[in-house]
């Protein structure tokens, strides 16, 4: 395993707004359909099939596909629990894996894993921690309006980073789940942080405050979501042409 660095380099140098605007509604229809939203236990017996499974294993071995099916097991584990410890288990599971840069560990200057990606090789960056966290609280019942994955700048570090924000209500201050620091913590804790804007399934949004801000409307394709939608849909379902 890698020595754990937690910080997220510089990052979307090239997307616009509207883009991230695409990417969200993207990332709904990934959430609500392979890790199935309304209907998690039911759906995990039939979306995780043993094809998904040999699918993980082909491509990145046994151990991953062990990897993947404890994830699994612990999404219908956590299943009813309260909402502190699926926060809590949720933000535990995925922060024990490496952080490495898109350069070292994909060749690419940005790329946006997978759940599934960023499980099977135990390492990604900022983005791919809260991306796997959303979709994981998505499919534990967590509504989407309460949930924002939200740029900031490290202060202490100086540089974009990305983490996931939960909302009790739309005014109240979110709990931040991070890479950085472990701790879940209220946004008006992490002095740390500064919001740059927000995102979910309901839009896009810059922000004023920590947690707060005005909806902001664009236009243009979103790549990435679109290239992380074609391959997660390759794992699950196998290439179309099969």
């Amino acid at each position: 395993m890698h020595q754990k660095k937690r910080f997220c380099l510089p990052f979307l140098t090239q997307l616009t707004v509207r883009s991230m605007l695409t990417a969200v509604r993207s990332a709904v229809v990934v959430g609500l359909t392979l890790l199935a939203v309304t209907s998690p236990i039911a759906q995990q017996k039939t979306v995780f099939t043993e094809q998904v499974y040999a699918r993980i294993n082909s491509v990145y071995g046994s151990e991953a596909k062990e990897d993947v099916a404890n994830w699994r097991q612990l999404v219908a584990e956590l299943q009813s629990e309260d909402l502190d410890e699926k926060l809590y288990q949720i933000n535990r599971f995925f922060n024990r894996f490496d952080f490495v840069d898109d350069l070292v560990h994909w060749q690419q200057k940005d790329y946006w894993a997978t759940p599934i990606e960023f499980i099977s090789t135990g390492a990604g960056d900022c983005e791919d921690y809260t991306i796997a966290k959303y979709f994981s609280l998505l499919e534990l019942g967590i509504p989407e309006q309460q949930l924002r994955l939200m740029y900031v700048t490290a202060l202490e570090l100086r540089q974009p980073h990305m983490v996931l924000a939960y909302y009790e209500t739309p005014t109240s201050i979110p709990l931040v789940l991070d890479n950085i620091n472990r701790r879940i913590l209220p946004a008006n804790k992490r002095r740390d942080l500064s919001p740059i804007y927000s995102f979910n399934g309901n839009g896009l949004w810059a922000a004023k405050a920590m947690g707060t801000g005005r909806k902001l409307r664009g236009s243009g394709p979103m790549k990435m979501w679109d290239d992380m939608v074609e391959r997660l849909d390759r794992v699950m379902y196998g290439d179309k042409e099969e």
